[in-house]
């Protein structure tokens, strides 16, 4: 515990924790409880609750564990943001708001472990910038293609539902970029930013989040490949790094599905039966493939069965034109 510099004695937390939200009051009623029973001591802790859609019924939720918390527990503060608006530009805010010198990050979905805050402050040492958490996704069943496509976050090396960083280092590198406005790749971005500037990252496995796999609505798939025009401008800003940690070139599968589809139609539109047929061969084969490697050790329901069917078709082209959109967009070459 610190006090602040200059001040009449008041005590400053070890770490303040950021919460972004968005109308999410169930979700965020569950993360509260889980901060409250933190085993860190409530005096060393600070939580921020920045809300990217400022409503009643979430102030009134962070009033109520406002006075649960009582003197001994942490101080939780309702920020509204009614400026930018997105994950990466609610993080700021929270930071920003920050008394700490140490910002953990967390989402209004995520359930902190009761060690969470205690494991990650003991991995920091005199020299370390920032801290990763580790993820847990658990499921129940065997999972669909969206649950198993969702639990690829627990191995990813640096995620904001459970990073830690010091304000000075957050000032250093201007926090996260507001562009990413749709909750994708922005802790990428901030990575990739500390990696340039050779801060120093320690892993600590033992800062566990947990972070269910929500419910998604049929065909949930196709609505999340619109995030995906931000990969461009993570590529403009990282081009090396994109190429090391996400991807070394687009998707084969989806180009060749694409590029058969459009031999198809310009077939069709050529008056060429043998050209159109060859085409439709070829995209029938390749969605084919697609569709069983999507299916394969997932849920065999007939809906679930129907949904990759029409997924899997829509998918390819859907990807490939976001990808084009993103590329003209942040006027970068990537296709």
């Amino acid at each position: 515990m610190q006090t602040t510099p200059g001040s009449t004695g008041q005590d400053v937390p070890d770490v303040t924790v950021v919460v972004p939200t968005y109308g999410r009051v169930d979700l965020l009623d569950r993360c509260l409880d889980a901060l409250l029973h933190q085993t860190l001591e409530g005096c060393r802790f600070e939580v921020i609750i920045v809300d990217d859609n400022p409503r009643r019924n979430t102030r009134q939720l962070v009033a109520v564990w406002r006075a649960s918390a009582g003197p001994r527990g942490p101080f939780i503060l309702y920020l509204p943001n009614h400026i930018n608006h997105g994950p990466a530009a609610a993080r700021n805010a929270g930071w920003r708001h920050a008394r700490a010198p140490i910002i953990a990050f967390t989402d209004d979905d995520a359930v902190p472990a009761p060690g969470w805050l205690r494991n990650a402050l003991d991995a920091f040492d005199k020299d370390t910038d920032a801290v990763s958490g580790k993820i847990q996704m658990p499921l129940s069943g065997t999972p669909t293609d969206y649950q198993r496509e969702a639990r690829r976050l627990e191995q990813a090396e640096f995620v904001a539902a459970n990073c830690f960083c010091r304000k000075s280092i957050l000032e250093k590198v201007e926090g996260f970029d507001e562009r990413f406005q749709s909750g994708w790749r922005e802790d990428n971005d901030l990575h990739f930013r500390l990696l340039k500037i050779r801060a120093a990252i320690a892993l600590a496995p033992d800062a566990l989040v947990i972070q269910p796999v929500r419910p998604a609505p049929w065909g949930a798939s196709l609505f999340q490949l619109k995030k995906t025009a931000f990969d461009a401008l993570l590529y403009k800003k990282h081009p090396q790094l994109y190429r090391q940690k996400i991807g070394a070139t687009p998707r084969w599968d989806y180009s060749a599905i694409v590029a058969a589809l459009l031999i198809a139609l310009a077939g069709l539109v050529a008056g060429s039966t043998p050209v159109a047929a060859t085409g439709a061969a070829a995209w029938c084969l390749l969605t084919a493939m697609f569709f069983v490697k999507r299916l394969r050790g997932t849920s065999r329901t007939p809906s679930h069965i129907a949904e990759l069917v029409f997924t899997s078709a829509l998918i390819p082209p859907l990807a490939v034109f976001w990808r084009i959109a993103g590329a003209i967009r942040f006027r970068v070459r990537f296709a």
